[in-house]
């Protein structure tokens, strides 16, 4: 028979290697999958996987560390004479001055999701068949009180002790599922270093839940899931304003500011969080907003330019200038109430005028240099078959207000607001800025599988505007017909996250957005990283709990077999001399 010492040290020589395989694995995922926000699409090889990543990398390397964009950019190095000819960095940044790490669907559970949260005892029926056993119950007969005695033994067995397992199992599964969120987070974060991050609604997972249970939620998204980060302060995000100061400027690092928006968490509000327009309330989005940040708000960013584009800005003496200086706009909107019928017109109203103090304060179509970032929850119109949701809407009794209960998409109508407001796109090609609208892209989550989506109308059907409809095709499909960049078919990019449960494997959205000088307009390009799902988180950490208790017991089992083999040693000897006196 194999000695448990023995054992232990064949078990372990297998357990250890696979727990430090694939704790590491999990811990650097994004350093194994090659995960790196795109770069810019100037200089050799820069659309390149292998380019951006090695442009990660080198953040990571002290010796290798880049310059910032406006460092590498400065025509006078440093440590250079000003007479003399200007050298070019080291090692100059081309990572993009934008970069986003977009985040979906969290949805924490939480107590409401516990079948003992609201019982007064874990075992109800046990104590209830305590109180009849010592006649602390009234009851008719002792018929009757054998009876329900009898009937308190079977809920005891068949009710209490399952729902006190599955009890304990959920909290497990909540504690666990926690530090998966906060794993994918972190870790994407530390990796990838982010300028600004979001999360696309749906923070918790109920918006039925009462305060309590929302402010537990809460401090489990603050504590543990997001730790060390914070919510964009109230006074920080502004309402549209025709006379504006900006939030803050890109491209230059390092400095305080850009270390606070690497820190502070751009959330957005989902159904689960203040309900659609049937179920949204005053109390739902106030509680909102004070645990997470307003729900309607913009944030300029302001990117400095080169001293030789820096004449070609208009300015009172270049008045015929179209180049504005280059802004990135961000956009915070709550699209749960867009659609009818709301349970709270005033709430409706005041989303409506947000979205018009948005479109007004917006610069006219014929400027270029600006670039606005829509970040929402629900995704916009699309028929049947482009994305796995397909359209979908229920409404609540007429009892209840008859008001939207669930969507899986906004509407046609306000899915056209959006793009022909606030993006300014229109099917008339003599119209302002010939109908191609502000450059930009929007960012939502809600459809949990994801989906990578292009807008567009085209300008060249029909004999007139009132001919042409929106289209939406798959952005592969779009690009395999040539239609994005396409001067007859204007449009914008939507990009709906896959999310970040651990059923959806752990998807992480990168967005990197950079100023090409040359024709005075943004660009952007997507990526996406997944750690798999937290099967995997449970199995590593499990593999790892075994080995430690593995390691802690070998030298228990060689101490114990040691000292059993020395008791039974004086023994063999003494029977050993009484067999020499014998003879």
């Amino acid at each position: 028979m194999i000695s448990p010492a023995v054992f232990l040290r064949k078990a372990l020589r297998l357990l250890v290697p696979l727990a430090v395989i694939l704790s590491s694995y999990l811990y650097y995922y994004p350093v194994f999958l090659g995960c790196a926000f795109p770069l810019p699409d100037k200089g050799p090889a820069a659309s390149e996987g292998s380019s951006a990543y090695f442009e990660t990398l080198r953040q990571h390397v002290p010796f290798l560390a880049p310059l910032s964009p406006i460092e590498a950019n400065s025509s006078t190095a440093p440590d250079t004479d000003p007479g003399s000819e200007a050298t070019p960095p080291l090692f100059p940044s081309r990572q993009a001055p934008f970069r986003l790490l977009a985040l979906g669907d969290p949805q924490l559970e939480g107590d409401s999701s516990i079948p003992n949260t609201y019982k007064s005892s874990p075992f109800p029926h046990l104590v209830k068949l305590w109180k009849r056993a010592i006649f602390k119950t009234q009851m008719p007969s002792l018929r009757q009180r054998v009876r329900w005695m009898l009937h308190d033994i079977v809920d005891f067995y068949f009710e209490d002790i399952p729902d006190t397992i599955e009890s304990i199992r959920k909290r497990i599964d909540h504690a666990g599922n926690d530090f998966y969120l906060s794993l994918v987070y972190k870790t994407m974060h530390w990796w990838t270093k982010p300028t600004h991050v979001t999360v696309l609604g749906d923070l918790v997972g109920s918006q039925w839940i009462d305060d309590a249970e929302f402010e537990r939620r809460g401090k489990r998204y603050w504590n543990t899931v997001f730790e060390g980060s914070e919510k964009v302060p109230h006074e920080v995000a502004a309402e549209p304003e025709n006379d504006y100061s900006l939030t803050g400027f890109l491209g230059i690092q390092p400095n305080n500011e850009t270390e606070t928006w690497e820190r502070r968490l751009i959330n957005v509000a989902g159904n689960h969080d203040i309900g659609y327009a049937g179920d949204l309330t005053v109390e739902r989005l106030e509680r909102f907003e004070k645990m997470f940040g307003k729900a309607n708000y913009e944030l300029r960013f302001e990117l400095p330019v080169s001293e030789a584009a820096a004449p070609t800005i208009l300015s009172g003496t270049n008045e015929d200038s179209d180049r504005l200086p280059p802004e990135l706009r961000i956009v915070v909107l709550n699209n749960m109430n867009l659609d009818t019928p709301a349970i709270c017109s005033e709430l409706q109203d005041a989303t409506y005028g947000f979205i018009n103090k948005v479109i007004t304060t917006s610069t006219a179509v014929e400027y270029k240099g600006h670039f606005t970032v829509l970040l929402t929850h629900i995704p916009l119109y699309k028929p049947e078959g482009v994305c796995i949701d397909g359209p979908f809407f229920e409404f609540f009794e007429e009892d209840m207000g008859s008001g939207l209960k669930e969507q899986n998409q906004l509407s046609e109508d306000a899915s056209r607001g959006f793009l022909e407001g606030i993006y300014g796109l229109s099917g008339n090609p003599y119209g302002p800025g010939k109908g191609h609208g502000r450059p930009g892209v929007i960012l939502n989550g809600h459809d949990h599988e994801g989906c990578d989506t292009y807008h567009f109308v085209n300008q060249s059907f029909g004999e007139g505007p009132q001919d042409r409809s929106w289209e939406v095709k798959r952005w592969r499909q779009a690009k395999r017909d040539d239609i994005p960049g396409n001067a007859n078919s204007p449009g914008v990019r939507e990009f709906t996250a896959r999310s970040m449960m651990g059923n959806f494997g752990g998807y992480a959205g990168l967005l990197s957005a950079w100023f090409d000088e040359d024709v005075w307009e943004w660009k952007y390009e997507f990526a996406t990283c997944s750690v798999g799902t937290h099967n995997l988180w449970w199995l590593t950490h499990v593999l790892d709990l075994i080995a430690i208790g593995g390691i802690i017991l070998y030298p228990v089992a060689v101490i114990w077999e040691a000292s059993a083999a020395a008791k039974q040693a004086p023994v063999a000897h003494a029977s050993k001399k009484g067999n020499e006196v014998k003879a």
